[in-house]
């Protein structure tokens, strides 16, 4: 199905929300949080306010898995179910959309493109929704960077960061994702956000090490357009540090 852009459904949900400012996706990993569990923090995190449910986050999640963790979630919540992939076989059709993302500085071209060749049929077959994606690890990079055999970006590197998101959009992808990885200890650095929105004319996603709603609006004031938050509701539940979060999103766009 076709948005009134020419999107696909869920791309065009996502940049409907975008015009209105800055949105925020969960990351719930459904080995950590399988079925109702999964469900259960879609439910809240929704009626906090995020936007769209990503899944996805270990090495190694079954179909099956990620399947009955997608169906779960579709039962309680309206917004996107969207698989955040791992490769192919992390796909479902129970879910609605793929974040069809190249790893632009790894090291190993199955991540970069071939795994996508592998994939393209799969998606196709199983109806999901492909959503072109340059995804781009930055120091210190954690369990992505190790298991993507990537060449981080140094935090410092502002140029280095903009030549590759620029060539993610000159591609033809529809987003750029700078990612610090899971757990890291601080988020992308402001200055990066900063540069790299600077010279795109695709929306921008932030995630990784993005803990307390006083690090997500120094990320929101460097013009980050979409942050996806995991770990967090991993550790704390969706408790204050979440909220807090949700809270800043919602002030960037006036809600």
């Amino acid at each position: 199905m076709r948005g009134p852009s020419g999107d696909g459904r869920v791309l065009g949900y996502l940049n409907e929300r975008l015009s209105h400012g800055p949105i925020h996706l969960t990351l719930i990993d459904p080995d950590k949080s399988p079925g109702s569990r999964a469900a259960s923090i879609a439910e809240g995190a929704v009626g906090l306010g995020s936007d769209a449910i990503l899944l996805g986050g270990s090495t190694g999640i079954s179909p099956a898995v990620m399947g009955e963790a997608a169906q779960a979630i579709r039962r309680v919540v309206a917004v996107p179910t969207i698989i955040f992939p791992e490769g192919p076989s992390s796909l479902t059709p129970e879910a609605e959309a793929v974040l069809f993302m190249s790893l632009l500085n790894s090291r190993n071209l199955d991540l970069v493109i071939r795994a996508h060749a592998r994939a393209a049929p799969i998606v196709r077959k199983m109806g999901l929704e492909p959503i072109p994606l340059g995804y781009l690890v930055i120091a210190p990079g954690m369990r992505v960077g190790e298991v993507g055999e990537v060449d981080v970006v140094p935090r410092d590197d502002l140029a280095l960061a903009q030549g590759y998101a620029l060539a993610a959009e000159f591609l033809g992808m529809r987003l750029v994702y700078l990612e610090a990885g899971s757990g890291a200890p601080a988020p992308v650095p402001a200055e990066m956000v900063r540069a790299v929105r600077s010279v795109l004319k695709i929306p921008l996603i932030v995630g990784g090490g993005i803990r307390s709603g006083a690090e997500a609006r120094v990320l929101l004031d460097a013009g980050a357009q979409v942050l996806v938050t995991g770990t967090v509701t991993e550790e704390e539940g969706l408790g204050e540090a979440f909220r807090g979060i949700l809270r800043e999103v919602r002030a960037s766009r006036g809600g």
